[in-house]
């Protein structure tokens, strides 16, 4: 009984290890983190923390690795029965409600950093591909079957489109990360975007 025990007790340890972390990945950056900032917040000590985590690096994969691990879970779920293929992308780009707004990811600074400032290592520029490659094939996969149901037009290329969808996504969270706030259009360059898509795909407006 005591190992199920230990393991769950290490399991909730990783994950109160992995909030912490994003707490001060969101305050400070990835470049300025520390493990002893993430030590301090999650309240471990520093033979605790390495037992998890051998380097800020591999934390930070981890925390990368656990979202799009539930994006690529909630497109497969939702693939199954989904109602409107439509709706499905815009809930996987802007959020649970699926609508532009003001909010940008608090951890995209951090994100863009790490690949950034990583662009000329061989392990991170793989992760980096390999995170890329999932993401394009969630994109791409929604679009494609919103394709065969007809629910879009198959005018552009699903890859193509899926491609899209990440340089602008990116792309405005550069903007967003490095410029003032009064210069990022935040929601009014999302709701232009949004009606590209539209047209791109041959969906009507609601």
């Amino acid at each position: 009984m005591s190992p199920r025990v230990s393991r769950e007790h290490m399991k909730q340890r990783r994950a109160d290890i992995m909030e912490a972390a994003t707490r001060i990945f969101i305050k400070h950056g990835y470049e300025h983190t520390t493990m002893k900032h993430i030590m301090e917040e999650a309240g471990i000590s520093r033979g605790g923390l390495y037992q998890y985590f051998s380097n800020k690096e591999d934390l930070f994969e981890a925390l990368l690795e656990e979202g799009l691990t539930e994006e690529a879970g909630t497109a497969g779920v939702s693939l199954e029965k989904v109602e409107s293929h439509w709706m499905l992308l815009m809930q996987l780009i802007f959020g649970e409600d699926g609508h532009p707004d003001t909010r940008m990811d608090p951890l995209a600074p951090s994100k863009l950093e790490f690949f950034i400032t990583g662009r000329n290592d061989e392990r991170r520029r793989s992760y980096g591909e390999k995170r890329y490659e999932l993401v394009l094939s969630i994109y791409n996969e929604i679009i494609k079957a919103g394709q065969e149901t007809g629910e879009f037009s198959d005018r552009y290329d699903s890859e193509l489109l899926a491609r899209s969808i990440i340089t602008f996504v990116d792309g405005l969270a550069l903007d967003h990360a490095i410029l003032s706030e009064k210069k990022v259009r935040l929601e009014d360059q999302s709701v232009l975007f949004v009606d590209y898509l539209k047209m791109a795909l041959g969906v009507s407006s609601s």
